[in-house]
Parts: structure tokens; C-alpha cells; sequence
């Protein structure tokens, strides 16, 4: 059984984040108190602020640049079973620790864990949008516990497009190999490991609620690759994996209208 020792919120923290704060806030909030550690390449006044309010160091990258080296390097600052990689711009539900506890000791040698999400647009909270309903509809097979251990379902369920949102995921040391991401993708490396990941025996433990709020500017990474169609082009890629090149094209055209209002 995990205990809240065993789990590690690793922000990986970026130049200066004017929304820093507020997710280090919603981390240091949770109804159950876990680790935190901080994670950048980019040291700074800001993040060293930010850490010392925790009472926690800044650990430095120094080795492989880029969010694949980024991503890596933040999960070796942990020291536990379970890390989750919180996004300096996102803000986590006060309940997230304690329901990804509870989930992942209930379940069948657990791969990761993840929650539903919602967005934060301008400051306001959005549950729904076009797009988060069809990633609801793929994770539909995951509400149930006895298929998120499928190999044939975990792989249909990111068949049509990446449903799982990479900072909602806690992932389960234990019964996965490292590195966790691979460089080669800027915009995909987390449906790169997915793919990887539901190649493993295990579960992926889909929590049916909003546990986390991703929050869409201008300036983060998602908008970056989606403004000159880089996740278009490797969506292609990873779609590729699933079904033979016209099949994957179709496909593709049809998530790339919705994804531009991510």
C-alpha cells in the first residue's frame, strides 16, 4: 500500500511564470500533505522564491536539453514511487493526492493514474469544451476497472487521438521502465509514452472527475505547437501507429479543427 510519502508533486518550473505561484499554491492546499520538489533549467529568483516557500531546494538540469530532458530530469528529482509532473501554469484540485492514492492502491499493478480535466481560459474555470468532450468519449472504456488493464482497450482508447492530459497524470515508478519520455516529438511525447506504457502489463487508472485545470495562453508550449502545426504533423505520426496512412489522415483532419481550441 502507498502512503502520502511515497508521492512526489515535481514542479517543473520554466524562466519566470507569472502563474508559479498560484499552482505551487494549489499544490501546498492538497486535503493531504505529499512531497514537493522543483525542477528547472532555467534557475531564477522567481522559482528559488517559490521553492523556499515550500522549504524545498531548486534542483538544476544540467544534462539533456528540451522537454523531453526537462521531463526526465524532474522525475529523477524524486525520490518516491509516485511522481506527478505538475505544470508551472496549472492549478491541481485540493483532492487530487488523496483520490490518486486511494485509485492507485485499489488497482491491478497501476501504470499511471489519471483524472479528467478542465481548462482555465482568462482566469475562468471551463469543464467543457468540443474538444474535452471527445477525450471524454475515447476514455469512456476506462471508467471501467476491469477493462483499464486491457491491453486491446488502453491501446484503442489513444487509437484516435491523445485523450489523457500529461500534468493530471501521476505516474507509478514501480512498473515502468525509464526514461519515461523520448525526444524526437515536441508536441507528443506524452502520447509517445502512453503508447509505450499501454504496451506494459498494468492498469491505466482513469479517475472520472476533474482533478486538475490546464490553463491555455498564449504563451505556453501547447499554444506554440498547435499556432505552426507541430502537433498536427505529429499527431499524423503517432496516429500512423494505429491505422494504415489514409485512414490516419482522415483522422487527423478531423482533430486538428477541434485541438485548435485547445
Amino acid at each position: 500500500m502507498y502512503t502520502p510519502q511515497d508521492h512526489t508533486f515535481v514542479v517543473c518550473a520554466y524562466q519566470e511564470s507569472e502563474y508559479l505561484e498560484t499552482c505551487v499554491n494549489s499544490l501546498t492546499r492538497q486535503s493531504i500533505a505529499t512531497n514537493i520538489r522543483f525542477a528547472t533549467s532555467t534557475p531564477n529568483a522567481l522559482i528559488e522564491k517559490q521553492a523556499a516557500r515550500c522549504g524545498v531546494p531548486v534542483t538544476v538540469n544540467k544534462g539533456e536539453a528540451g522537454i523531453a530532458g526537462d521531463w526526465n530530469f524532474a522525475i529523477s528529482c524524486a525520490e518516491t514511487p509516485l511522481v506527478t509532473i505538475a505544470h508551472q501554469d496549472d492549478v491541481y484540485c485540493e483532492c487530487y493526492a488523496e483520490r490518486m492514492m486511494e485509485r492507485v492502491n485499489e488497482a491491478v499493478r497501476p501504470l499511471i493514474y489519471f483524472s479528467d480535466y478542465g481548462e482555465l481560459r482568462d482566469g475562468v474555470e471551463v469543464d467543457s469544451s468540443e474538444l474535452s468532450g471527445m477525450k471524454r468519449l475515447l476514455l469512456n472504456p476506462c471508467k471501467i476497472r476491469a477493462l483499464q488493464s486491457s491491453p486491446f482497450i488502453k491501446r484503442r482508447v489513444l487509437s484516435l487521438g491523445n485523450p489523457i492530459c500529461c500534468p493530471a497524470v501521476t505516474y507509478v515508478l514501480d512498473n515502468l521502465e525509464q526514461p519515461l519520455f523520448r525526444s524526437g516529438f515536441k508536441s507528443n511525447l506524452d502520447w509517445d509514452a502512453w503508447y509505450r506504457f499501454s504496451q506494459r502489463d498494468g492498469s491505466f487508472v482513469f479517475d472520472d472527475w476533474v482533478g486538475m485545470y490546464h490553463r491555455v495562453h498564449e504563451g505556453s508550449e501547447t499554444s506554440a505547437c498547435i499556432m505552426d502545426d507541430v502537433r498536427t504533423k505529429e499527431d499524423l505520426a503517432m496516429l500512423k501507429r494505429f491505422w494504415p496512412a489514409p485512414f490516419a489522415r482522415m483522422i487527423n483532419r478531423a482533430y486538428s479543427g477541434a485541438q485548435r481550441y485547445n
